[in-house]
């Protein structure tokens, strides 16, 4: 076998193995194959490469048989290995999709890899299809039907779009001080008290926490987020009703920007996020004046996304709510703390979503005004 293939190699293929020995993560098998060449092109018998580099004589004379005959793409890749044929046809692999996607059969939740290869035996004239074929079949379409994801699935209309190009525009204007442009929304936690104490972490050994807790209840954050300058304001309260958001609204505007014109306040459709909370919580006169300096932006329906503050939010969940935190005023400690160093910090959140880009990515579902056009 060595008299028939002899390997030698150029001073660009030299380089090219020993590059790929000392350089990057590659198979075991392109490695070895690599040093059965630059072994065979020193000279180097075909016995003393297999016994020093633990493969078998094949292996070596193939290798230099694929070298010699091909080249050396064709050395270190993979030969094409001879199987069985495949047992369901196209036709059948289309049939077991169509099936995967449908209704299961009545009293089952979902189908089950075993369900699907009995009704492809059904449906088929195999006597028997295992639940590996259906599973390697379904992966070529990446579908698994055995997984359910819960979506909001919004109604894109004239009404939709008119409220996220509304936004998106108002995120797109230049900083103004007298006009500041701030998103808010609220999210619940929960207060999660300890029963043990946990073992501090020390070198070699984690922090260890018992997995018995406390529930003491919840609250409520408020959250606030200047969508121009590095700014937010986390309130936290025992719950979230229309008189919170009301209380909310007169901090916005007498505490946190008294000395704007008009606040563009962002946020979404819950009930409770109504120019009305505040007459039911002030004085008629009193609600007024705090209307007079606040103008109210609503995102579209199911679309929370287009808030900035729920990034925000994840991010507080993230970095600091993300443990057992058991009574109210720790939670208020830690938030106030989180809150003074993400300000100082200079972290605002950079949005690049605009108009423009809706407008292109979303063209499909934008009202088609043609058809209307036409039939006035």
């Amino acid at each position: 076998m060595n008299i028939r293939y002899r390997v030698d190699l150029s001073d660009i293929e030299r380089t090219q193995l020993t590059a790929l020995l000392h350089g990057g993560k590659h198979a075991a098998r392109k490695i070895k194959r690599a040093q059965i060449l630059l072994a065979a092109d020193a000279g180097v018998s075909d016995d003393v490469i297999a016994s020093s580099l633990s493969v078998g004589g094949s292996t070596v004379y193939r290798t230099k048989r694929r070298f010699v005959q091909g080249n050396l793409e064709l050395a270190l890749s993979e030969e094409a290995r001879p199987g069985a044929t495949r047992k369901l046809s196209g036709k059948e692999a289309a049939l077991l999709i169509a099936t995967a996607c449908s209704n299961p059969p009545e009293g089952r939740k979902r189908w089950t890899l075993d369900l699907l290869a009995g009704e492809m035996v059904r449906l088929t004239e195999h006597e028997g299809v295992s639940r590996e074929t259906v599973r390697r079949r379904l992966a070529e379409d990446d579908l698994k039907p055995w997984r359910r994801d819960m979506w909001c699935i919004p109604q894109v209309d004239g009404t939709y779009v008119a409220r996220m190009e509304d936004v998106l525009d108002l995120y797109a204007e230049e900083i103004d001080p007298k006009r500041p442009v701030v998103c808010f929304d609220e999210s619940p936690t929960q207060l999660i008290g300890e029963v043990r104490e946990p073992i501090p972490a020390e070198p070699g050994q984690p922090e260890r926490y018992d997995c018995e807790y406390r529930r003491n209840g919840t609250a409520n954050l408020f959250v606030f987020l200047d969508a121009h300058r590095s700014w937010r304001h986390v309130k936290v309260t025992d719950q979230r009703t229309a008189q919170d958001f009301a209380v909310c609204m007169r901090d916005l505007a007498d505490i946190h920007y008294a000395d704007a014109d008009q606040i563009r306040v962002v946020m979404d459709n819950l009930s409770t996020h109504t120019a009305g909370a505040l007459y039911e919580t002030f004085p008629a006169q009193e609600a007024h004046r705090i209307l007079q300096r606040l103008e109210f932006h609503y995102t579209p329906k199911h679309a929370s996304w287009l808030n900035m503050v729920e990034i925000e939010i994840g991010v507080l969940r993230g970095q600091c709510l993300d443990r057992r935190i058991g009574d109210l005023a720790a939670l208020n400690a830690e938030v106030a703390a989180w809150q003074r160093q993400r300000n100082a910090s200079g972290a605002r959140i950079k949005w690049k979503f605009t108009t423009q880009k809706a407008r292109q990515k979303l063209a499909r579902a934008y009202p088609d005004t043609a058809k209307e056009s036409k039939s006035l």
